[in-house]
């Protein structure tokens, strides 16, 4: 048994005007599934597909204020279209962010709500993701992250070392999803997480028991009564397990 990773969930003020700066941004289409919920995804796209991992904004009472352990980072396919990407995202809203990056070939911008993420400078590896290049999650062992997602998705591992691991769908389509190894702590909720989804036939369930023998533990961010299950891995990332489409 494995799950498909099939979306970035942010937690919004907004989820409409959020979900429209990230369908300008991405060059992709908005639909809703009721309110206070904006799907992000590829025109004419066939959910779920590992050739995209999609983006959902929800609307939330209180968004946190957090440090962002998770972020995307964006594709460019030039040095030009790299700062053609930085102005038009300025235009929507965007600003630029400070995260103590110093120096470093790529962009880092805030979007509207202030979500950090970054637009890199070409590289050969994500000449093929779409649009995101990469979902990025903080830690403190890449290691462990890699041994504990591998698992729980069905993804192959491409690289991993002590300050990063590699992984990505095994059709070699779609972003990445990158663990990088930072000092920082977790203390609060993530703002941004990711979702996971049972393949049609797998049972929520015992996929939800497999994750907690693997290390998982339940989570509990206010959800309430709702049809997907959330859990923390083992660094405490939330992440949520959707019931079967």
């Amino acid at each position: 048994m494995a799950l498909q990773l099939v979306q970035v969930n942010f937690k919004a003020r907004d989820d409409s005007a959020l979900g429209r700066f990230w369908a300008e941004a991405l060059n992709w289409g908005v639909s809703s599934e009721g309110p206070g919920v904006t799907n992000v995804e590829p025109v004419g796209f066939a959910w779920p597909d590992p050739a995209a991992v999609c983006v959902d904004v929800v609307t939330v009472p209180d968004p946190e204020s957090v440090k962002y352990r998770v972020h995307i980072d964006l594709a460019t396919t030039s040095a030009a279209h790299q700062a053609e990407l930085v102005a038009r995202l300025k235009e929507l809203g965007a600003t630029p962010a400070n995260v103590g990056q110093g120096d470093v070939p790529w962009t880092v911008l805030a979007d509207p709500e202030g979500n950090v993420f970054c637009v890199l400078e070409p590289r050969e590896i994500y000449r093929d993701t779409g649009p995101i290049a990469a979902v990025i999650v903080d830690c403190a062992d890449p290691r462990a992250m890699a041994r504990f997602w591998g698992e729980a998705i069905d993804w192959t591992l491409h690289e991993v070392t002590d300050d990063h691991a590699l992984l990505r769908s095994a059709k070699g389509v779609g972003p990445y999803l990158e663990f990088l190894r930072t000092p920082d702590r977790k203390d609060a909720w993530n703002r941004v997480h990711l979702d996971l989804l049972p393949y049609p036939g797998d049972d929520q369930a015992a996929e939800v028991a497999r994750l907690e023998a693997l290390g998982a533990t339940p989570a509990d961010v206010g959800q309430g009564d709702v049809p997907w299950i959330v859990l923390a891995d083992p660094e405490g990332n939330e992440f949520c397990v959707l019931a079967p489409a």
